[in-house]
């Protein structure tokens, strides 16, 4: 009997390890009453955040003796992680949730994420939820959801969970959150209000996390947050801290981070990028090339202060891939600031850009801006820059050829596998699906560009590390 209840506390230690250090006044179910482990689907919309939240959570249900599974008509409780970013992503929200009911009406509908804490009363309202996980509680929603909906632990189960990681779900790469909220509030952002204030994950829990998921074979760590360049002001640390911390009590062989802001870099940031550990690839939102459109947007940098970090970054980190965020077509967005944006853009030299249509959020600022621009002028918009993006993109690529990069081996297709460069470059690689080259490093030279002009074709080297 003592032995069972040890197997079962190890268990429950390992679910509170992950929680904020602040949040101690929860009690877990007695691990005496055990149960049959229940199968549990797990689905999230949104930004890499919400993905990095998602792995979390499998990993704590797992710790308690819970299986996953992908698919939704065998789950005994389905978690959606849900998004409010634009009007589409609502609607998105609302969908998911309808079908997930109508998938499985028998199972247990737990709602979490930005469109759920906007309005967490209509969301409990809606028919099948069960539980509504305000965000300022994610980092508590496995133990929140076992105490309200009496979930219990199976011993047995839980102490060979702890085993089973990304790499049997198909994933080399894992997002850690380390950072939830925003102190700023650009005028079309939904999400300030959403996630709530900021609040930063301790250092040591973080490198703790990381270092598990090396030891179960993860190869690749990217640092996410809301505002990730406002990590540590909470905790009387920094981002600098935490990466620099990182590098230096992990092995893990690379680490990356999510989109920084670019008034957010660090004191000393680039001599970072000096351990080859850390990618060199930033996302940098621009979110528009002219000055006039970002002071309505309440954007704290200019066109030319965003200069002078690429260029300051480009000398300082070889082979630095930088990618950016543009809305086309915000409030008031003449055809002079559109130009504005083409040529701003087109003299950067993205490596890639992601492209996002203004649509009106509720609840913003933006929402009540005057001019808004008509539907036909966005496409015509999002296609110039679009084609502008793809020619960025080729020139990019065509740096590559013929030199050699590692590339961690992330997939298998029917003539060959594709994986990531360590800025970000995405590799086809001539090799048998025989072979055994998942989740290796291998040293892989850059032959030529594929077909579709968005990846580099590759043959095998060596195998690295």
């Amino acid at each position: 009997m003592q032995r069972l209840k040890t197997r079962a506390c190890n268990a429950l230690n390992f679910l509170k390890s992950d929680l904020h250090p602040r949040q101690t006044d929860y009690k877990f179910a007695d691990p005496l009453k055990v149960s049959l482990p229940m199968y549990i689907h797990l689905k999230t919309l949104g930004c890499r955040l919400n993905e990095a939240e998602l792995e979390t959570w499998s990993r704590d249900f797992q710790a308690l003796g819970h299986s996953l599974t992908n698919q939704p008509e065998q789950a005994d409780l389905l978690v959606v992680n849900t998004c409010a970013v634009t009007e589409e992503a609502v609607r998105k929200s609302r969908k998911l949730l309808g079908r997930a009911h109508r998938q499985n009406p028998h199972a247990r509908l737990v709602v979490s994420g930005c469109y759920a804490s906007l309005d967490p009363a209509a969301t409990s309202r809606t028919e099948g939820v069960d539980l509504v996980v305000d965000n300022r509680d994610k980092e508590r929603l496995v133990e929140i959801v076992c105490r309200e909906l009496d979930l219990k632990v199976m011993p047995d189960a839980a102490i060979e969970a702890e085993s089973a990681g990304l790499l049997e779900r198909g994933r080399q790469r894992a997002f850690i959150k380390v950072q939830d909220g925003c102190r700023y509030r650009c005028t079309f952002c939904i999400v300030t209000l959403a996630r709530g204030e900021e609040r930063s994950r301790l250092v040591p829990e973080v490198i703790a996390e990381i270092n598990r998921l090396h030891a179960e074979g993860v190869q690749e760590a990217v640092l996410t947050g809301v505002h990730l360049g406002g990590y540590g002001s909470d905790i009387g640390s920094s981002l600098h801290d935490l990466i620099s911390r990182v590098l230096a009590e992990t092995d893990i062989p690379r680490l990356r981070i999510g989109s920084l802001e670019p008034w957010d870099l660090p004191e000393r940031f680039w001599e970072l990028f000096q351990n080859p550990r850390f990618m060199p690839h930033l996302h940098l939102p621009l979110q528009s090339g002219s000055d006039s459109v970002l002071r309505r947007m309440a954007r704290r940098c200019k066109t030319a202060e965003y200069r002078r970090i690429v260029e300051q970054a480009r000398v300082e980190v070889p082979d630095l891939n930088v990618t950016t965020d543009i809305i086309v077509g915000f409030p008031g967005e003449t055809d002079a600031e559109w130009r504005q944006t083409i040529d701003f853009v087109e003299s950067i030299g993205f490596g890639h850009l992601h492209i996002f249509a203004y649509s009106p959020r509720s609840g913003t600022k933006a929402a009540q801006l005057t001019n808004p621009i008509n539907r036909e002028i966005k496409r015509r918009r999002s296609e110039e820059l679009h084609a502008l993006g793809h020619k960025m993109q080729r020139e990019t690529l065509q740096n590559y050829l013929n030199r050699t990069l590692s590339v961690l081996v992330e997939s298998a297709g029917d003539t060959g596998w594709s994986g990531y460069t360590p800025n970000y470059l995405r590799v086809e690689i001539e090799a048998s699906p025989q072979l055994e080259l998942c989740n290796r490093i291998l040293s892989v030279e850059l032959t030529g560009i594929t077909a579709d002009h968005d990846k580099l074709n590759g043959r095998l080297a060596s195998a690295g590390p």
